[in-house]
């Protein structure tokens, strides 16, 4: 099959297109930027266009399909010419349920969470090595790729991201993978540039849990008060398993995960990542990974990359990085550190990088996000804001929203490095928290003041 993909460079783009190649297929694509490091993947592969920009005459009739990324607008000059020649285009999650619909579908889905919860049950499948097709959002150890297709595997494992599948197609991209098997791990009000009320917002998870295919099971967080009502109301004919956080106790900075067979240490840390395993081996019994095998595995689950990865350690200090950016996830992140190293004082830093986080509006949601610091530091660049057209954020604004008199805010990122720089950080635990890099912060850096 050729395939061509329009805007090739993202994050999800890269990886189903060198899925592809490695199925056998032969891949072509564009963009107008590419970041590291898909730029140097794709080079590896000998994929990364000759040229960066939009060429239609690369579209011709032999293309059998066309996969339109996000980033890639209406009037992308590509595309028109893919529609103009009747070219069959796919947004990348509609090409992954035409590849999946004759396998078993497991869709993890939640504001939060999903990532680590899917990559939980890649790592529990790998290390019994259960194979089984896969698209998950974060780098994960052992793993060449991002997304793995295959045509003899029965299971496909899905990360269920709720935002829109593409410019063409304003679905959410959850709603397009009729799961056998799905998950939801929590609903906290997020994207409000596409969903401009927490209600439109909450519709999606309704619509999605609708979408599990009759017969088929729905795992839920019973302790998230949205999802454990949806699941409950839902008149969809499928099996429901409400999962819980189970008991653990932190000793010494380890976490010991109560099992049948005792207390087992686990390299995860935090309420919020032991909820996501529980809901992990659930999912994992459906597909037929006993309880004591799914303990066995997990115990050396270390986490997705960017998910509370721990970059440095001393032996006076830790310093950890995190993908957090939505109040809920910049909570228990929070939360969960301080936890683990509770002999420690915390400095947690956030970077408001989202649309979401930088507008005024929903700057609220953010009241008590940082409580559990020690010490609690906001960084905001304003060209940030003039980029993405929004109204100007204060730092007044932002220090109400917290609603910490002692908050630190920074603006201008050399100030913002200076601060981390010339820090003392003896018996300290740093979090920094984005999902941006704090205007060009070097993570390789950090780690030396460790």
């Amino acid at each position: 099959m050729r395939v061509h993909f329009i805007a090739i460079g993202g994050s999800a783009m890269h990886n189903l297109a060198m899925a592809l190649y490695q199925k056998g297929d032969e891949v072509t694509g564009s963009d107008d930027v590419i970041f590291e490091p898909s730029k140097s993947r794709l080079d590896r592969y000998g994929l990364l266009p000759n040229e960066f920009g939009w060429f239609p005459e690369k579209i011709t009739t032999d293309i059998d399909v066309i996969i339109l990324g996000m980033h890639a607008k209406e009037d992308n000059e590509e595309l028109r010419k893919a529609q103009e020649l009747g070219l069959k285009i796919y947004s990348y999650p509609e090409f992954l349920y035409e590849h999946s619909k004759n396998k078993t579908r497991v869709v993890i889905g939640g504001s939060h969470g999903k990532t680590t919860i899917t990559s939980m049950i890649l790592h529990v499948l790998h290390y019994h090595d259960k194979k089984v097709d896969y698209m998950v959002g974060a780098q994960l150890e052992g793993f060449d790729t991002m997304v793995h297709l295959t045509e003899e595997n029965d299971f496909m494992v899905l990360e269920g991201d709720e935002y829109l599948s593409s410019s063409i197609d304003r679905r959410p991209k959850f709603h397009l993978y009729q799961p056998n098997i799905a998950l939801v791990s929590g609903i906290a009000w997020d994207h409000i540039n596409v969903f401009p009320t927490f209600d439109t917002y909450v519709d999606q998870f309704r619509i999605f849990m609708n979408s599990i295919i009759n017969g088929g099971a729905l795992v839920y967080n019973e302790e998230d008060i949205e999802v454990n009502q949806l699941a409950e109301a839902t008149e969809n004919p499928i099996r429901k398993f409400a999962y819980n956080t189970p008991e653990y106790h932190v000793e010494d900075g380890e976490t010991l995960l109560l099992t049948p067979e005792g207390a087992m240490p686990i390299e995860i840390f935090g309420g919020h990542n032991l909820s996501n395993l529980a809901g992990a081996k659930w999912i994992c019994q459906h597909m037929g990974v006993d309880e004591d095998d799914f303990y066995e595995a997990i115990s050396s689950f270390k986490g997705a990359s960017k998910r509370l990865e721990k970059i440095a350690e001393s032996d006076v200090a830790v310093a950890y990085k995190d993908f957090a950016h939505s109040p809920s996830k910049v909570s228990a992140t929070t939360k969960a550190v301080k936890e683990q190293y509770q002999n420690k004082r915390l400095i947690a830093c956030l970077e408001l990088h989202t649309y979401s986080s930088l507008t005024g509006t929903f700057l609220k949601e953010y009241k008590g996000a940082l409580d559990a610091a020690d010490e609690a530091v906001v960084f905001y660049s304003p060209h940030a804001i003039e980029i993405k057209k929004l109204e100007a954020v204060s730092a007044n604004q932002i220090e109400e929203a917290f609603n910490r008199d002692d908050l630190i805010i920074y603006t201008n990122p050399e100030e913002f490095k200076k601060y981390l720089y010339q820090k003392d950080f003896s018996n300290s635990a740093l979090l920094l928290m984005s999902s941006g890099n704090y205007g060009g912060l070097d993570f390789d850096e950090v780690k030396g003041m460790i």
